[in-house]
């Protein structure tokens, strides 16, 4: 194997190396003394020296391709220019492996794969500008620094030129944040669509509607990577509702304008009377602590309150008064 040239080791990837990954694939893993294995000895020793085939007790399975590309590709396309061809053909083999990775019964991880700190960014870098026809994205927080806003337009920008089709919905918050503006403004310009949404929903990432990225509970620093069709399809449709009651992060219609007030007036209200603590609803109207207390000091001055006790107290005079205003 040491005496092959990187030509002769990606022509070798690109012919009976990818077969045999898609066999394997196929069977949801083989037996360690499966006949496939012997088929061709050396494309099932460099299967295994680039990682993309893992000992399972006695069964050899599949791995991501996209966990094995980056250590394959990233330093060919540092060699230089005449490397530039060598280094998309290599690309181009994965991306067919990846395919045939999703169709797989049975792999490594299974239907979801778990991804902690910066492996999020790194499969992020690695699967939004593979995607062929469509993004989706929700973003619940806009508390991102500049410099990762910046390289999320470059990104998807890029994606757009492409041809592919995105959407993205924000938090009505974002509309006060220079950063998410500037953004909006590329992604849009570039053909994207924006909307936010009044209350708050957790991250999501659609690619080409085959793998969905969403946080594992609370804890951002880890997230799930998801092909299981059906449970892709599952997010696809929470955010087509959410979509479908959005609104345009471009309008600057008075009425647009008034109804976003109104609506994360009433959010705020309704997170009152439901007893949440102050952190826990600017999270939800994501906003910064310090914009919520705001919120209900305009709260207390509309409905004449000192206190917290007193303003829900008379909210909860104002709830009843409308509602024997309804049934009279």
């Amino acid at each position: 194997m040491e005496q092959q040239t990187g030509q002769q080791r990606r022509e070798l990837f690109e012919s009976a190396a990818s077969r045999l990954f898609e066999d394997v694939a196929a069977a949801g893993g083989v037996p360690v003394d499966d006949p496939v294995l012997s088929r061709d000895r050396a494309a099932t020793d460099l299967l295994i020296e680039l990682g993309l085939l893992s000992l399972e007790g006695t069964r050899y399975v599949v791995v991501d391709p996209h966990s094995a590309q980056a250590a394959i590709v990233a330093p060919l396309g540092q060699q230089g220019a005449q490397m530039i061809a060598e280094s998309s053909r290599w690309a181009q083999a994965f991306s067919s492996l990846s395919q045939a990775y999703r169709r797989s019964p049975s792999t490594v991880d299974g239907p979801i794969t778990r991804l902690r700190g910066d492996q999020i960014d790194r499969f992020l870098a690695d699967v939004v500008p593979s995607a062929q026809t469509e993004l989706l994205t929700a973003q619940p927080q806009t508390g991102h620094s500049l410099a990762a806003q910046k390289a999320a337009g470059n990104r998807d920008v890029a994606a757009l030129q492409r041809g592919v089709s995105m959407r993205t919905i924000y938090q009505h918050a974002a509309r006060r944040s220079r950063g998410a503006r500037a953004y909006v403004d590329r992604v849009t310009g570039a053909g994207g669509e924006v909307r936010t949404l009044d209350e708050f929903f957790n991250r999501l990432i659609v690619v080409d509607r085959e793998v969905a990225i969403i946080p594992a509970g609370d804890d951002l620093d880890v997230a799930l990577a998801i092909r299981d069709v059906d449970m892709v399809a599952y997010l696809v449709d929470i955010f087509e509702r959410f979509w479908n009651r959005g609104r345009p992060f471009s309008s600057s219609e008075a009425g647009v304008v008034k109804g976003i007030a109104d609506e994360q007036r009433a959010m705020a209200i309704r997170m009152l009377k439901e007893g949440h603590s102050d952190a826990t609803c600017a999270k939800r109207l994501g906003v910064s602590p310090r914009t919520y207390a705001g919120y209900v000091a305009e709260l207390k001055e509309a409905y004449d309150a000192q206190t917290r006790y007193q303003l829900g107290y008379r909210m909860g005079q104002q709830e009843a008064r409308d509602s024997r205003r309804k049934r009279s």
